[in-house]
């Protein structure tokens, strides 16, 4: 018999029993909508952790600096006579970095603190960030563009207008409640750079505010005209890894320095000699590596720490977000697979059912000829159809069931996710469908074997 026969004769014994067929698919509707909407929130949680974690930095991005304080980590033993010379993290080392395998680009980070003024607003203690074009061309700008390599433009986080306070006033935007009236791109800014002589020069030359003999007055110092080119996009209220900075081209900002801070003069935050004398070239703050792929990730952190930095990166959040959302989506998946246990259990008393009231049937089937296999496999189809109804009018209601959980749950207020809670992939729902169709083959199994085996003769004197 060919597999159209058996298919429609199949769908006719169903639909001879209506109601029992009925009652079966929508156990397997239950069944199939739980364990899709349990696993897609398992999915959903899984996937909103790594948006999260992806708008903290790149996933394949490792963070370097220096484990040995101030701006250098020590090579060689603290044991001996000799102390151990530190290690700065420096041009040469960043070719270094670019030189390691899997590492696709490098970007210094140097920092400095400084002071900006636009009319009569300032803010203070700005850390301004001189980073690498492959960094700047990462960021998401709201409006303008980044600074050219060598450029000494400023591009502004958004949230750096809450800084500005009016300086004759004293009240800024956490007085006030509303954004100062600064023009970070229609209009220059003043920048002071050594915020240590300005203010030494407000207290006349001492801490105290007061010259003493033999002290003489420190002179302000020079404010340069620096434009803004850009602004990260987002509202003053939005955070981001660079929200509160001003980020500039690093080769223009080391440019500016060895301008502002003249030969044998120290740079804040800049290393210095034994003698208390700066170096002869600048070190940077941080760094940071991009890696190809985030498979190897892990290897270049090694290669790094093994050179004496500290590394870090969102690989090892990631590890531990995907062990918990494994843990949640097996329980979740097993909450749902319990409802679908249930299904097959009344698609097994079903089919059995069947089997009893068609007994005679099947023994006229056998006298008159007709295959074992055939009558085993009419009955696995049977179950089969059941599964399959039962999972497609599943995914309906799951979609619907999924669609009312993103309306209601607020995974922003509760834990300060965002995105849809419940996500359903295509994958999901045709897995779900051929899980049913195999789970109600598999409870029809055992029935479709007895009815394989029963005797024809007595079969037939059955009443």
């Amino acid at each position: 018999m060919r597999f159209p026969d058996l298919l429609i004769m199949s769908i006719n014994n169903l639909r001879r029993r209506k109601l029992r067929t009925v009652l079966t698919v929508l156990g397997v509707i239950i069944g199939t909508a739980s364990i899709v909407v349990m696993v897609s929130l398992g999915i959903g949680l899984d996937q909103m952790f790594m948006e999260q974690l992806s708008s903290w930095g790149s996933l394949t991005t490792i963070e370097v600096s220096p484990s040995g304080g101030s701006g250098a980590v020590f090579a060689g033993s603290n044991s001996g006579s000799k102390a151990p010379e530190p290690v700065y993290i420096t041009d040469e080392m960043i070719e270094k970095f670019e030189r390691l395998d899997y590492v696709t680009g490098v970007s210094p980070i140097l920092e400095i603190n400084v002071m900006i003024r636009q009319g009569v607003y300032e803010a203070q203690y700005i850390n301004i960030r001189g980073v690498g074009q492959n960094y700047l061309k990462q960021l998401s700008l709201g409006e303008g563009r980044i600074p050219e390599p060598g450029e000494l433009g400023l591009v502004f986080g958004n949230t750096v207008l809450q800084d500005f306070h009016n300086s004759k006033t004293g009240r800024g935007y956490w007085d006030t409640g509303e954004l100062p009236q600064v023009d970070l791109l229609g209009k220059p800014l003043f920048v002071i750079f050594d915020m240590e002589a300005y203010y030494q020069s407000k207290n006349n030359g001492s801490a105290g505010g007061e010259t003493g003999e033999g002290q003489t007055a420190v002179k302000p110092p020079k404010k340069y005209m620096l434009n803004g080119l850009g602004v990260l996009e987002g509202g003053p209220e939005d955070w981001g890894p660079n929200s509160y900075s001003v980020l500039t081209d690093v080769d223009g900002l080391k440019a500016q320095l060895r301008r502002v801070f003249k030969k044998g003069t120290v740079i804040p935050g800049q290393p210095t000699n034994k003698k208390g004398k700066p170096l002869n070239y600048i070190t940077y703050n941080r760094a940071q590596i991009y890696v190809d792929e985030i498979d190897n990730v892990k290897a270049v952190q090694n290669m790094v720490a093994d050179m004496g930095f500290q590394v870090s990166s969102q690989m090892e959040w990631m590890e531990s977000t995907k062990q918990q959302s494994s843990m949640i989506q097996a329980v979740l998946g097993g909450i749902g697979a319990v409802s679908l246990l249930v299904a097959a259990i009344g698609i097994a008393n079903t089919m059995m059912m069947s089997i009893y009231e068609r007994t005679k049937e099947i023994g006229v089937m056998k006298v008159l000829g007709c295959d074992m296999g055939n009558i085993r496999n009419m009955f696995l189809i049977e179950s089969g159809v059941i599964g399959f109804m039962g999972g497609v009018i599943g995914i309906g209601f799951s979609y619907a069931i999924s669609c009312v959980i993103n309306r209601f749950v607020n995974m922003e207020a509760m834990n300060g996710l965002t995105g849809e809670l419940s996500r359903i992939p295509p994958w999901l729902s045709l897995a779900a469908v051929a899980f049913a169709i195999f789970v109600g083959m598999a409870a029809g199994f055992m029935p479709a074997m007895r009815a394989m085996k029963l005797s024809p003769l007595a079969a037939i004197r059955n009443e």
